[in-house]
């Protein structure tokens, strides 16, 4: 079967690894990277570290509004798919490339799969929260990180096609923590002492591109009192910038840092605060307490475990959390066992004749 594989973002990246290899053992998979994150660090510094095979094809859309964003990868992978003319599409997440992929496969009738299906916020302010819920609409085979997921797709009545198998960023953490502690020396780089600082990644459009909330998360990182990490996206950084933003010698911003040197971050941070979906997840894969600077998670079971907490970006109650959440509670393996990507390739063939049959 010819697969088409999209990429474009940061988790897409890290769950294209140990997917790739187990579909590459049966299947041809020609993978797309949209370049909807360009830099080298949020992007080809990935598929260095992870063995991603090299694109077939590279959009370079770069950033945009979400609209402009969508638009120009949705033109791209149309000319890739009606050149290509593959059996079977596959996408991942929340981003404006799993949602231009999967919309420009619909519209040419071709089968597509929704790798980390079913996860919702419920909160529609999120474009995030839109492309979700378009993709899993519009997708024939859906792939469930957790098994919430699949309840959520139950209630939208969507079920026949659902298949819970866990969280292939589990298995890409897996089969590279080793590999991370024996190769990187960040922590040896830049002086930290193990559990003796935090580690904030902050993306999120709806805090950078509201200058009232990053002034409250800067606010928030100059008055914890311990030491913090903070690796800047591109588009926080250029946020920070045009807000004037300076903070206090103990918070170093550095460059955005590959795999390898975030796994070993977190792994040594005494706390991780973040709005990244990504890095909560990972966060309870690690065992590090997590606070979420936002109001919702799309991924509650790591809540319900009581390894992340929501705190919203009000200063006052973020520092009093940052002070004092310490979670002693069992990390249920709520996110599968770290042989998803093997069962989303097991499944895959197993409705090969299906999906021949309706493409």
């Amino acid at each position: 079967m010819k697969i088409i594989s999209i990429v474009g973002a940061r988790p897409e990246f890290i769950q294209a690894s140990p997917v790739s290899q187990a579909l590459r053992v049966h299947h041809h998979e020609i993978l797309v990277h949209t370049g909807q994150h360009y830099d080298y660090q949020m992007s080809q510094a990935f598929f260095t570290e992870l063995g991603i095979p090299v694109p077939d094809y590279n959009l370079e859309v770069g950033s945009d509004t979400h609209a402009r964003q969508t638009g120009k990868i949705l033109i791209s992978l149309d000319e890739v798919f009606q050149k290509e003319k593959p059996d079977l599409v596959i996408v991942r997440g929340d981003t404006n490339s799993t949602l231009a992929g999967a919309l420009a496969a619909c519209k040419l009738h071709i089968p597509t799969a929704h790798i980390e299906a079913g996860e919702r916020s419920f909160d529609r302010k999120m474009p995030e929260e839109i492309n979700r819920i378009a993709v899993d609409a519009v997708s024939d085979l859906h792939f469930c990180s957790s098994n919430t997921a699949v309840t959520h797709l139950r209630n939208e009545g969507i079920s026949s096609s659902v298949n819970w198998v866990g969280d292939v960023m589990f298995d890409a953490m897996l089969q590279n923590w080793p590999i991370a502690q024996a190769k990187s020396h960040i922590i040896e780089a830049f002086k930290l002492i193990p559990k003796h600082y935090a580690l904030v990644t902050i993306h999120r459009s709806a805090t950078t591109d509201d200058p009232q909330n990053l002034a409250k998360v800067v606010s928030i990182l100059s008055q914890v009192g311990e030491e913090v990490v903070f690796p800047v996206h591109p588009r926080t950084r250029l946020a920070l910038d045009r807000l004037d933003a300076h903070f206090p010698d103990s918070v170093h911003l550095i460059e955005p840092v590959g795999y390898y040197d975030m796994m070993m971050l977190e792994e040594n941070a005494r706390l991780i605060a973040t709005d990244s979906g990504g890095v909560q997840r990972e966060a309870y894969f690690m065992g590090i307490p997590c606070l979420t600077l936002r109001d919702e998670t799309e991924w509650t079971e790591t809540v319900k475990a009581g390894w992340n907490k929501l705190v919203g970006i009000q200063p006052e109650q973020v520092l009093n959390e940052w002070a004092t959440f310490s979670p002693h509670q069992a990390r249920p393996r709520i996110f599968g066992e770290g042989d998803a990507a093997q069962k989303i390739a097991d499944i895959i063939s197993e409705n090969e004749l299906v999906v021949e049959k309706t493409h």
